[in-house]
């Protein structure tokens, strides 16, 4: 019989529904049980693409014996961390205070019934091995530790609470940050990190010795691009470019149908963790324009394509939103639907596109996937020796066939605000800078959705599924999402999108702002209580909400002239600008907002005809210029905020366009020349 994750819109938590355990989901109910019997509360945390998951639940959660020792011994609940942000952040840090070590999912807390921890793991194994005991030996020893030692448990949990109420950003040396001290050296000393840090080899950054396993970073990419563009840090480009074309040419990226997988195992990109994040594929998307801005290489060109293609075809749903993940696994087997057998690929193909195939995609070689498979990395670049493109691509068309009928890892359909936004964003640059109009198509259907479906009442809602959507949203949903708009607003400018970012920031500083001490907190103010509150300043996989709100609200200043916006985001750098100067890696996000608040933005307003502008709009948006917004605004358009409804070019001249070029709220006259403004962009009011 189903337990209560049955009613849940979470595929993770509908996976568990069938399981022997008594499952909650996180509620008040689960609490009131577990301080009413008093039993200590068995928490599991983890979300659908996760392999290890997967296999806990198989080895453990699927066991009839297991089960019932979990329901006898505690209350149990089950927590997708990509609807509960809050709490997963609080139990991953919970976790290295208990055992000094990261953590990771899935994710296995033991806790006193008023949410306290007192015993923490990650993946247990049913029988003992990997140096950890079995999951019914461990169940039964921390049962014995909550009955026989309960001093020590709670004496622990009080160390535990006061840990968490040092962990808010603070100034060591009690002196508080004003913005007029600001400076770039924080910025200057990531930079330096970065470089001390990169493999100058394969791009990307880990630990010495084994530099693996590697994660894509996308906000210290940006950082460097950012660097290159305003001082023009070769070696930062030359980070930022090696990382991604490396990561391009490798396992990590599907050579197939577009779209990157969340980590390489190893250093050289080859064999990644297969599952496939939204979280991911926005942001890269993002820096895959970014690049080609600033490099024209077109490798650039092709992976955004394939990408944006890949998030289309099979990541966007039919009502606008999108989709959260694709498993790992497929029949129980993680990469199985991504590797190749070398006889499988030649059965497919003519022996002239095998031949190609095989070359380009490194079948003549060793299998690097388990010393049987191969998973596919671009084993040999165009060149000379390259085989011709047209029987490459028809090779690669028939493997892609074939692929299509296997059967495919598991969809997590629920759709997030906040991954949402980081796809809405880089499907907007994209579109931007390749002039792909069917990409902005598809970042103005979900921004639609989102409007629609998930902003109700003045609030967002966190997550959908299945026509319902609930929980309270979160700072990265407020703040990804302004930022998402300003930046569709400089692909496609429509008044509503500006209002509906000045609606999200009002509820952004009233519900999530620390007004006196500066920053956000990752919940609202009505939001439940839970055993912190942080104010998370450091990029995970995703960037910082802190940073994308203090980055996004001084663009919205910019943009509509309410100072109230710039005052936020300066409070939010002056809290954390003490920590960023003494330990610098890990803000990439909140150094870009240091950055413009050094040297705000550029805003270039066209007006004038929308064909016409529309026209330098697109020429403009070929150029690297990160630290621009360039807002086409047509003549015509009502209820702009003053500081954008500047006066149209020569009203008798179809093709006249005025350029207004902005920092702050001095702006210079207005330019009618394309050549003349953007030689003005490049000589310095761009930078």
């Amino acid at each position: 019989m189903p337990n209560r994750l049955a009613q849940e819109t979470s595929p993770y938590l509908q996976q568990h529904a069938d399981n022997p355990v008594d499952w909650h989901p996180w509620s008040e109910e689960a609490l009131t049980k577990a301080r009413e019997a008093d039993k200590p509360i068995l928490l599991s945390v983890g979300y659908s693409a996760c392999h290890w998951c997967h296999v806990m639940a198989h080895e453990s959660f699927e066991d009839e014996a297991i089960g019932a020792l979990m329901n006898r011994l505690f209350v149990n609940i089950k927590v997708d961390r990509e609807e509960r942000p809050d709490i997963d952040q609080i139990y991953q840090a919970a976790h290295q205070m208990l055992t000094q070590a990261t953590g990771g999912w899935p994710l296995t807390m033991f806790l006193a019934p008023d949410g306290t921890p007192f015993f923490s793991g990650t993946y247990f194994p049913k029988s003992a091995r990997y140096g950890l005991p079995g999951f019914a030996e461990l169940l039964e020893r921390v049962a014995a530790i909550w009955q026989e030692r309960r001093a020590e448990v709670n004496e622990q949990g009080e160390q535990v609470r006061l840990a968490f109420s040092r962990m808010q950003p603070r100034n060591r040396s009690g002196v508080p940050a004003h913005a007029s001290d600001f400076n770039a050296e924080p910025i200057f000393a990531a930079i330096s990190n970065l470089r001390e840090t990169f493999d100058s080899e394969t791009g990307g950054w880990a630990q010495l010795p084994e530099r693996a396993p590697k994660f894509p970073h996308p906000t210290d990419i940006d950082l460097c691009l950012r660097r290159y563009a305003r001082d023009g840090d070769g070696h930062a480009l030359s980070m930022a470019d090696l990382t991604l074309e490396k990561m391009a040419l490798g396992g990590i990226y599907d050579q197939l149908g577009g779209g990157f997988c969340r980590y390489s195992t190893d250093a050289t990109w080859t064999i990644p963790h297969f599952e496939k994040m939204l979280y991911d594929n926005g942001p890269l998307l993002f820096l895959l324009a970014s690049a080609y801005a600033a490099t024209s290489k077109p490798i650039y060109s092709r992976v955004a394509a394939e990408t944006a293609g890949w998030v289309l075809r099979e990541m966007q749903s039919p009502e606008g939103g999108y989709y959260s993940s694709l498993d790992a696994d497929s029949e129980g087997v993680e990469g199985k639907f991504y590797v190749w057998d070398r006889a499988e690929v030649r059965a497919l193909l003519t022996p002239q596109e095998y031949a190609a195939f095989a070359h380009h995609f490194g079948l003549n070689g060793e299998p690097n996937f388990e010393d049987k498979h191969w998973n596919l990395v671009v084993a040999h670049e165009s060149g000379s020796d390259e085989p011709p493109l047209a029987l490459l691509e028809s090779a690669r068309a028939k493997i892609f066939a074939a692929r299509e009928k296997r059967i495919r890892p598991g969809r997590d359909e629920k759709v997030l605000v906040s991954w949402n936004a980081l796809m809405i964003r880089g499907m907007a640059r994209a579109g931007r800078v390749f002039g792909n109009d069917a990409w902005v198509a598809s970042a103005r259907s979900a921004l639609a959705f989102i409007h629609t479906t998930m902003w109700k009442d003045g609030r967002l809602f966190a997550t959908y599924k299945d026509g319902r959507a609930h929980l309270n949203a979160y700072l990265d949903d407020y703040a990804f999402l302004i930022d998402a708009l300003i930046e569709l607003m400089q692909t496609d400018f429509k008044p509503d999108d500006l209002e509906f970012a000045q609606e999200i920031a009002d509820v952004l500083l009233d519900q999530f702002e620390d007004a006196e001490a500066g920053g956000f907190y990752f919940t609202g103010r009505d939001h439940e209580r839970l055993l912190h509150r942080p104010k998370p300043g450091h990029d995970n996989a995703t960037p910082s909400g802190n940073g994308a709100a203090a980055f996004a609200l001084q663009r919205l200043a910019a943009m509509t002239g309410e100072d109230r916006y710039r005052q936020a985001a300066e409070r939010t750098l002056e809290l954390f600008y003490p920590t960023m100067r003494e330990y610098p890696a890990g803000f990439g996000s909140l150094m870009i907002a240091l950055e413009e608040s050094l040297g705000p933005p550029t805003t270039v307003i066209l007006r004038g005809a929308s064909q016409v502008i529309a026209a330098w709009g697109q020429s403009l948006a070929r150029e690297h210029w990160p630290s621009t917004v360039v807002l086409t605004i047509p003549t015509g358009l009502k209820g702009l905020p003053p500081v954008l409804d500047k006066p149209a070019g020569n009203p008798l001249d179809p093709t006249a366009v005025n350029a207004w070029v902005c920092q702050g709220v001095t702006c210079l006259l207005p330019i009618s020349d394309l050549e003349t403004l953007r030689s003005t962009c490049k000589t310095g009011a761009a930078r």
